[in-house]
């Protein structure tokens, strides 16, 4: 077994129903890695003070961390045979994070935390930790978005965004085998661009404003070129993987759109991320960002390789 493969799943807790159903989902995916879990939880500033105050006065006992403590007693009966540790981390929720991710196989943490307003469908804390985190980051919607896990549903397909130029390596290595594991189908969504209209284009002379003359469609010689480079991308894999079921997908424009509405009887959806970039959001990229935002099941967002 490689070191990777006996990473720990860390899953950033702080007590909310949203960081629950991130610990659910995350005993169940290091169960299935047989992979150790890590329950952390970043102590309030206001612990860390206080923490920080007597331990200026010399020895004493360090502070109770009553989240960690109110989760060991839920999981403990539930987590028979599973490698469970739980860490009490300080700093702030994304850095200490961040951290404890170094050495992880995945982290995993709810779409919105305790803090911010209840109308935010992502929190900044699970945002930011998608965009920055060394590992792959699978963030699980809170209720209001996830009808897929309350109708049994995690066990649904896997769902992957593939841009054939940009999608990295490790992407596709993630969803392939996030389909092996659970024996379901792997839907494959590649996005071809749109001819813009010619009722569109503006700067032609005024006599050219009556109705246009149409224009060629090309749209089935983009959705034949688009599902063979998409055939091509995935090739590697379907032959190292032919037990994997692959159903191709090729949609107009943004696929984002297309990988919302399918997440809604999906178990995973993946999806890259850029390499660093100084804006998040570009970072992440637009389907990303979008999918995080909206998607009704959770969604795991891969970081390529570092360059060497």
């Amino acid at each position: 077994m490689s070191e990777s493969e006996n990473a720990a799943v860390v899953v950033g807790v702080d007590g909310s129903e949203h960081s629950r159903r991130a610990l659910e989902w995350a005993l169940q995916e290091a169960r299935s890695l047989e992979a150790p879990l890590t329950v952390a939880h970043v102590r309030s500033e206001a612990l860390q003070l206080g923490s920080a105050r007597i331990a200026s006065l010399g020895p004493a006992p360090e502070l109770p961390d009553t989240v960690v403590d109110a989760l060991a007693a839920e999981v403990g009966p539930r987590a028979e045979g599973l490698d469970v540790r739980y860490a009490s981390l300080d700093g702030s929720v994304v850095d200490a994070l961040v951290e404890a991710a170094g050495r992880a196989r995945l982290l995993v943490v709810g779409s919105r935390g305790r803090g911010g307003f209840k109308s935010l469908l992502l929190g900044s804390n699970s945002r930011s930790l998608a965009a920055a985190a060394p590992c792959p980051v699978v963030v699980v919607p809170h209720e209001a978005r996830a009808a897929s896990l309350e109708s049994g549903a995690a066990a649904g397909r896997v769902l992957l965004g593939l841009e054939t130029d940009e999608t990295a390596d490790e992407v596709v290595d993630f969803a392939f085998e996030a389909a092996r594991r659970r024996g379901v189908p792997l839907e494959v969504v590649t996005s071809y661009p749109v001819p813009p209209s010619p009722a569109l284009l503006i700067g032609a002379p005024a006599p050219a404003l009556q109705v246009p003359p149409p224009m060629p469609d090309e749209t089935p010689d983009l959705v034949e070129s688009t599902t063979r480079r998409q055939e091509e991308r995935l090739r590697p894999w379907t032959e190292r993987r032919p037990e994997v079921e692959v159903i191709p997908t090729i949609t107009p424009a943004d696929p984002a759109g297309r990988l919302v509405e399918d997440s809604r009887e999906a178990g995973l959806v993946v999806v890259g991320r850029h390499r660093r970039h100084r804006i998040e959001t570009l970072l992440m990229g637009s389907v990303a960002h979008a999918v995080l935002h909206h998607a009704h099941c959770p969604v795991a967002v891969v970081p390529p390789a570092p360059k060497r």
